[in-house]
């Protein structure tokens, strides 16, 4: 698989497991380095790196999506003020994780227009290097994407950029989801469906298909993300797993419901996936972040299976130990991207992967779409796909989860909204959910509209960068 290293303070880059095994990936000087295929490769390795939730990245993404929301609460011991901020809503400039986020984002798109700009000069098999720009193009768009979500307008930049040109103002966000969509498309063209195993984890042309599905959901744009969501299922044979848990454990990750997946790796080297340790409860050797919330925990209806995949309540098992209400303030934790103590060689160096898009959110996003076009009878549809699997999983599926079967439109926004969060539930969507409905006031406690919907921009950002205007509000 491809798997992602980075560690030392000198950003020395080590192989592991599968396309690693060939060459470090480096950061690279494009006036120096783009001679071969080999070192476009490398480059686009690099490109990948700042998506990993590592603790040499420190990406609090997870903090904005998940501890913002009404899905949980702080939890830990304090140690983290600025996930505390996140919290109560209280968040400012000059917040820690958000200027680590800002700059993780545009370290990625910096090494996206590196491939992009120096690539197509390389002499290489012109099928290679499609798809080297292919994937730089999508991750580029991944990027911007996910800087949209947590700050809304933000500088647009689709090549290398002198210093003296960086000092730029904001791009409309509706400039940068044009930009995403049509990155996307192109990607799409020049990707393949599927890599050999040793190359699972780069980008797919169904991954760009979704990007651009999700991203036009985002738009509103209900019939582009139709046209998106039937090229994803054309791209490739993907299918939800008839266990939901298999989405969530390391030996069956990259299966048929996985659209775009980030990697990880346990390698005593602090390239795994860190929620492992920040997620997992404080009497299981965790930080204890991240507390599923009370109202979370009752969202669910009778007998979804779901819960229990999701959560860890009173005398359940919790990774070989009994999980008490004393193992969280709230009586409850999240279950997603943890595993054994014993099945990792350091705590925060899990090997779950985060996957970004899965199959059962493209036909809740159809299901979606086609609501808002009052076409909710054919809704149903992608709808009962998500539920029938959970039913089926259920102690008793002949009562659980029964089918949705309204025609009215309100009721079947509803019924898909509340599908999302429990479906989805700690998978990073909550937050965004509830700001692009225009419901967060109504459910997240110290929300105000007219600021909230975004983050502030980081103070540091701004203090380089004159041409930044701060969001409103903050």
């Amino acid at each position: 698989m491809l798997r992602f290293a980075l560690f030392t303070s000198i950003l020395t880059l080590v192989s592991c497991q599968g396309i690693l095994d060939k060459e470090p990936i480096a950061i690279l000087d494009a006036g120096s380095y783009f001679n071969s295929e080999e070192d476009a490769v490398q480059a686009l390795n690099a490109a990948y790196q700042p998506l990993v939730f590592s603790n040499a990245n420190n990406n609090f993404y997870w903090a904005f999506a998940v501890v913002a929301s009404d899905d949980a609460i702080t939890g830990g011991d304090g140690s983290r003020p600025g996930i505390t901020e996140m919290d109560a809503m209280t968040f400012t400039p000059r917040t820690e994780e958000l200027n680590s986020f800002w700059k993780l984002q545009y370290t990625g798109i910096t090494q996206c227009n590196l491939v992009l700009d120096n690539v197509p000069n390389i002499d290489m098999p012109q099928t290679r290097k499609d798809q080297i720009i292919g994937e730089a193009l999508f991750l580029r768009s991944f990027y911007y994407f996910q800087l949209t979500q947590v700050f809304g307008d933000v500088p647009l930049f689709t090549k290398i950029t002198p210093p003296d040109e960086l000092k730029a103002p904001k791009t409309d966000k509706s400039e940068i989801y044009t930009q995403i969509i049509s990155d996307c498309d192109r990607a799409a063209a020049l990707l393949p469906a599927s890599y050999p195993a040793k190359e699972v984890g780069r980008a797919t042309k169904g991954a760009a298909f979704a990007l651009a599905a999700k991203t036009a959901l985002y738009q509103r744009n209900w019939e582009k993300v139709l046209e998106s969501v039937a090229k994803v299922k054309a791209a490739s044979a993907y299918a939800l797993m008839a266990d939901y848990q298999d989405n969530f454990r390391k030996n069956t990750q990259n299966n048929a419901e996985s659209v775009w997946e980030i990697q990880h790796a346990n390698l005593e080297l602090g390239v795994g996936n860190f929620l492992n340790q920040w997620w997992a409860s404080k009497k299981y050797e965790g930080y204890g972040f991240a507390e599923p919330s009370l109202e979370y925990f009752n969202a669910f209806e009778t007998d979804d299976p779901r819960r229990k995949f999701t959560l860890a309540s009173n005398n359940e098992d919790y990774f070989g130990v009994v999980y008490k209400p004393s193992f969280s303030s709230t009586g409850h934790s999240v279950r997603k991207y943890l595993q054994a103590k014993d099945s990792v060689t350091q705590r925060a160096d899990g090997d779950i992967n985060y996957t970004a898009i899965r199959f059962a959110e493209v036909l809740l996003w159809e299901a979606e779409a086609l609501t808002e076009l009052n076409r909710v009878q054919e809704a149903q549809v992608p709808l009962e796909q998500v539920r029938a699997r959970a039913r089926a999983q259920a102690t008793d599926p002949a009562t659980a989860l029964p089918a949705v079967l309204t025609t009215d439109q309100q009721e079947m926004r509803d019924a898909i909204r509340h599908e999302r969060r429990v479906e989805l539930g700690f998978e990073m969507h909550r937050y965004f959910d509830l700001v692009r409905w225009g419901l967060a006031a109504q459910f997240i406690p110290g929300f105000q509209t007219g600021k909230h919907e975004v983050f502030p921009l980081p103070q540091a950002e701004i203090d380089l960068n004159p041409a930044l205007v701060q969001n409103p509000n903050y």
